[in-house]
C-alpha cells in the first residue's frame, strides 16, 4: 500500500508519524523498549497532546531479532493476531545502553538504535550491515477515514535482490513489484497467489518475517526504489529480522521459528496419475489407465481420483458416486493389489445438496454470517458452506468423514482450495475474519495432515495441497495450482516453485503438461522431463486425460525414460529430502541459494539445483534449445558424461530424452538398482557415482532407508592421483563408478570392472575401504 506522493509529499488523506528522537529507553530482562517522540521536545509543554512511538526489541532465538512497534498498545486484536511460533520466548541477549545508542545482540545478529535525531534502526550480522530503517521510514499512518496503518521501510543496497513472499508467478526477483499477502485463486498467470507467505530473503544474506496473518502489503522497491516497504492495518507492527552465515542458514533459522517441513513418505516421490478434472471416468476407465501404464512399463506409484469421484453439486459429501463406483471398497482393493497408493480430491466446502450440509448446519460446524445464518454462496458449488475449523467439534467431525475413506484404503488427500475465504463472517471462537482469510488454510491442512498421521503413522502422511500460509511447510506436499498448457505457463510455474522454496517450503509439484487446455506432444514431453526432475511428479489435466499414449508413442518412451531415471535416483533424492527437512531447505533450489557468491545466479529462474549437487535446466521451447548457466567448476552431464567448465553461459540443443542435467564437481551421487518403484532398499546394491573429484577435495553421500534413517554413508577423498573411498553401515553389493575415468592403475580392497559411464570399482571380501590409484 502506497502512502507517499513522490519523495517529499504524503498522499492526500494520510498523515505519517515517524520517530524523531528517543525520549527514553527501558531495559527489562532480555528485551529493550524504546520510546520515541515524533518531534524535538523543546520543553515540557511539548509532551502534551503528542503521541509517542513504542518500539520493543527482543530475540526469540539465536540470530533472530524481533521488532514490535505500537501506537495504542491496548487496541484489541482478535485471534489469530499472530502466527504460532515454535520459538516464541526470549533468547539470551547482550544489551548495551549508553548515551548515544542502545544495542541488543542475539548470537551474531544485532540491532542498534541511535537516540538522537535522526533516529536509525540498524540490523547487523557479525558486524556487517544487513539493512536499516532510517529517518522517515518507520511510520504510524493516520488516515482520514479512520483506517490507520503501521509501515516499515528497510534499506535495499545497490545490487540487492529480494525473493520469496510465497509461491509467486510474477518475476522471480521481487524488486519493483507490489505484493499483497492475500490468498486468492488466481491461477499461475497473475499477480495473485495461492500461497502467500509474509517472509522474504535477499541476496545480502538475511530474511524478514512479518508476523501478521492478515493482509500484509509490500512495496518492494516500488514506492521508494531503495526500500522494501511493508504495512499492515491497525495500531501495531511486528517483524523478525533473520540472520545467518548463508541463505541456507537464514532458511534454517526461519523454519526453526515457524516449523520444519515434515518428510513425505518415500512412495509419494513416485509418479502420480489422475483421472483429470472434468473427464468421464469409472472403474473400467481407471483400470484401463493403470493397466495401460503397466503394459507399457511405466512405473506408477499413486492414482488420484479428482472431484467427480463424488456426485456433482454435492462437494463434499465424502461418499463415492454409486452410479459410477458401485463397489468403491472393492475397487480400491483391486487397485492397491497392483501396488498403488490412492489419493482422492477434497475441499473444505459443504454444498447445500450434500447430505452433510444439514448435519453440519445443525451441529454449528459451518462458518456463520453476523446475523447467525450460515454463510453460503454459489461460486464453485451451489449453496456451499465453509467448515469452521476454529470449532474443535467441526475438526473432529471433518476428520471422521475422512477417516472412513482411509479405512476404505485411501492413503492421501488432495486438499484443494482454501483461498476463497470470506471476511464478512463470524467464526466459532471469535477469530477475526480478516486475519483468518490467510490463516484458514493452515487449520484446514493441519486437520487433514494430523488425521493421516493418526491413521497411517508418522512419516506416512502426504497431502497434495494448493493453498498455504506461513508455517504451511509443516504439511507437505504443495502443488502449483492451475497452469496452462503453454511453455510460458511452464516457466511461470517454475518461478512460483522457486519462490515458494525460498519461503521455507521443501516440497513442491506442478501439473505435468499443464492443467488448462491440452498440450501438444512437444510440450508434454518437455514438461515430463521437468516434472520427473521435481520433488514430486503428477500427471494431471482439466478437460483431457494425461496418459502419454494419447499424445504419441514417443511420449510413452519419454515418460518411461524419466520416470525410471527418477526412481534410480531415489537414494540421492530421498537422502537430500531427509537433510532438507532437518535444515528447512527446498529440494528444488534456486541457484542463488547454492551459489550466493556468484552474482550471475541472482536472477537465474529457468534452472535450479535438485538438492546439493544436480543442476536441472528445463527446456521451454519447441526447438529443444536451452540457454543455461554453469557456475564455476567442472560439471558433468549426468546422462551423456560430457564434462564442461563452468563460469559461463551455454546454449545447446537436446532431444526429448535429455536436457541440461549436470552434476557439480566433488559430488558422490548414490544411485539405486530399482527402477519400478520409489520405495525400496536404497542401500542394497547402491552405486556411488563420483564426479570430478578435485585434488585435496572430499565428497560424501548419505543413504537412508524409506523411514529416513541413515543406513549407509560414504566418503571419497583425493590426494594427487590417489582416491580413497570409505564407507560405514550396511550396503550389500555397493560399488563406485568414477565418472569420466575409463581405467585405473591399481586398487587396494577392490577390483575394477569396465562400465560405460566410467571405471567401476567393486569392493572385495566385504571391504569398507578401497584405495584407487589413477
Amino acid at each position: 500500500m502506497k502512502f507517499s506522493d513522490g519523495y517529499w509529499m504524503t498522499r492526500e488523506g494520510y498523515q505519517v508519524l515517524t520517530p524523531y528522537e528517543v525520549h527514553d529507553v527501558q531495559v527489562k530482562g532480555n528485551r529493550i523498549t524504546v520510546f520515541a517522540t515524533h518531534r524535538h521536545l523543546e520543553n515540557r509543554g511539548n509532551t502534551l497532546n503528542e503521541p509517542l512511538m513504542t518500539m520493543e526489541f527482543s530475540s526469540p532465538m539465536k540470530d533472530i531479532i524481533r521488532a514490535k512497534f505500537y501506537h495504542h498498545k491496548g487496541t484489541r486484536r482478535l485471534s489469530p493476531s499472530s502466527f504460532p511460533l515454535l520459538a516464541a520466548g526470549d533468547a539470551p541477549v547482550e544489551i548495551e545502553n549508553n548515551a548515544d545508542i542502545v544495542t541488543l545482540k542475539s548470537g551474531d545478529a544485532a540491532v542498534t538504535i541511535t537516540k538522537a535525531h535522526p533516529i536509525s534502526i540498524t540490523y547487523t550480522f557479525k558486524g556487517k550491515k544487513l539493512t536499516r530503517s532510517g529517518s522517515r521510514q518507520t511510520g504510524y499512518v493516520k488516515a482520514d477515514d479512520g483506517h490507520h496503518h503501521f509501515r516499515e521501510q528497510l534499506d535495499l543496497g545497490i545490487g540487492e535482490t529480494v525473493y520469496g513472499l510465497g509461491e509467486r508467478f510474477t518475476p522471480f526477483v521481487k524488486n519493483g513489484q507490489v505484493v499483497d499477502i492475500w490468498n486468492q485463486d488466481g491461477g499461475t498467470a497473475s499477480e495473485q497467489a495461492y500461497k502467500n507467505i509474509p517472509f522474504f530473503v535477499t541476496n545480502r544474506g538475511y530474511g524478514v518475517f512479518v508476523n501478521h496473518p492478515e493482509l500484509v502489503s509490500y512495496e518492494v522497491a516500488s514506492e521508494k526504489v531503495s526500500k522494501t516497504q511493508f504495512s499492515v492495518a491497525g495500531e501495531s507492527l511486528e517483524y523478525y529480522v533473520v540472520g545467518g552465515d548463508t541463505l541456507k542458514d537464514v532458511l534454517a533459522n526461519y523454519t526453526s521459528l515457524t516449523g520444519k517441513p515434515a518428510l513425505p513418505p518415500a512412495w509419494s516421490f513416485g509418479l502420480w496419475l489422475t483421472t483429470s478434472f472434468t473427464t468421464n471416468y469409472d472403474e473400467a476407465t481407471v483400470t484401463s489407465f493403470v493397466d495401460g501404464m503397466a503394459e507399457r512399463d511405466l512405473p506408477l506409484a499413486v492414482f488420484h481420483f479428482d472431484c467427480f469421484w463424488m456426485k456433482e453439486y454435492e462437494w463434499c459429501n465424502f461418499e463415492w458416486d454409486e452410479r459410477v463406483f458401485p463397489d468403491p471398497k472393492g475397487m480400491l482393493e483391486r487397485l492397491k493389489a497392483k501396488g498403488l497408493h490412492i489419493c482422492v480430491w477434497i475441499n473444505s466446502y459443504i454444498a447445500q445438496r450434500s447430505p452433510l450440509f444439514d448435519e453440519a448446519m445443525e451441529l454449528g460446524y459451518l462458518v456463520k454470517r453476523p446475523d447467525g445464518s450460515v454463510w453460503q454462496w454459489d461460486l464453485w458449488q451451489y449453496g456451499m458452506g465453509l467448515v469452521d475449523f476454529t470449532n474443535p467439534g467441526a475438526c473432529d467431525w471433518f476428520k471422521s468423514k475422512l477417516a472412513a475413506l482411509i479405512d476404505m484404503g485411501v492413503d492421501s488427500f488432495k486438499t484443494d482450495f482454501g483461498e476463497r475465504i470470506p471476511t464478512d463472517v463470524v467464526y466459532f471462537d471469535g477469530s477475526d475474519p480478516h486475519q483468518m482469510h490467510n490463516y484458514y488454510t493452515q487449520l484446514y491442512n493441519k486437520v487433514v495432515f494430523e488425521l493421516l498421521e493418526e491413521k497411517r503413522g508418522k512419516g506416512e502422511a502426504a497431502l497434495f495441497a494448493r493453498s498455504a500460509t506461513a508455517g504451511g511447510q509443516q504439511f507437505p506436499v504443495h502443488w502449483g495450482g492451475d497452469c496452462e498448457a503453454t511453455y510460458e505457463s511452464m516457466a511461470e510455474s517454475l518461478r512460483g516453485g522457486l519462490s515458494l522454496g525460498l519461503s521455507g517450503f521443501s516440497f513442491w509439484s506442478h501439473d505435468i503438461g499443464g492443467f488448462e487446455q491440452s498440450s501438444p506432444p512437444d510440450l508434454y514431453k518437455r514438461w515430463v522431463a521437468f516434472g520427473l526432475l521435481s520433488s514430486h511428479s503428477r500427471l494431471h489435466g482439466s478437460t483431457s486425460y494425461r496418459v502419454p499414449w494419447l499424445y504419441d508413442e514417443e511420449a510413452v518412451d519419454v515418460l518411461r525414460h524419466f520416470t525410471k531415471l527418477k526412481l534410480r535416483l531415489m537414494p540421492y533424492l530421498f537422502g537430500q529430502s531427509v537433510e532438507s527437512v532437518k535444515i528447512g531447505l527446498p529440494v528444488m533450489r534456486a541457484m542463488v541459494l547454492e551459489f550466493g557468491e556468484d552474482p550471475t545466479c541472482d536472477y537465474a529462474d529457468r534452472q535450479y539445483m535438485l538438492g546439493d549437487n544436480i543442476l536441472v535446466a528445463p527446456i521451454f521451447n519447441s526447438e529443444g534449445e536451452s540457454t543455461y548457466y554453469l557456475p564455476k567448476g567442472t560439471w558433468t552431464h549426468y546422462l551423456s558424461g560430457e564434462q564442461a567448465e563452468g563460469g559461463v553461459w551455454r546454449t545447446d540443443r537436446y532431444d526429448y530424452f535429455s536436457l541440461p542435467l549436470f552434476v557439480r564437481e566433488n559430488s558422490l551421487i548414490p544411485v539405486g538398482t530399482e527402477d519400478s518403484r520409489p520405495d525400496y532398499d536404497y542401500a542394497s546394491g547402491v552405486t556411488l557415482q563420483l564426479f570430478a573429484l578435485q585434488d585435496g577435495a572430499t565428497a560424501t553421500a548419505t543413504v537412508p532407508n524409506v523411514a529416513g534413517e541413515t543406513v549407509f554413508t560414504a566418503k571419497a577423498s583425493r590426494s594427487g592421483s590417489t582416491i580413497t573411498v570409505e564407507t560405514q553401515g550396511e550396503a550389500a553389493g555397493w560399488s563406485v563408478v568414477l565418472r569420466g575415468i575409463d581405467a585405473v592403475q591399481s586398487i587396494q580392497g577392490g577390483q575394477s570392472d569396465a562400465a560405460s559411464e566410467g571405471a567401476r570399482i567393486i569392493p572385495v571380501d566385504g571391504a569398507s575401504r578401497v584405495v584407487i590409484e589413477l
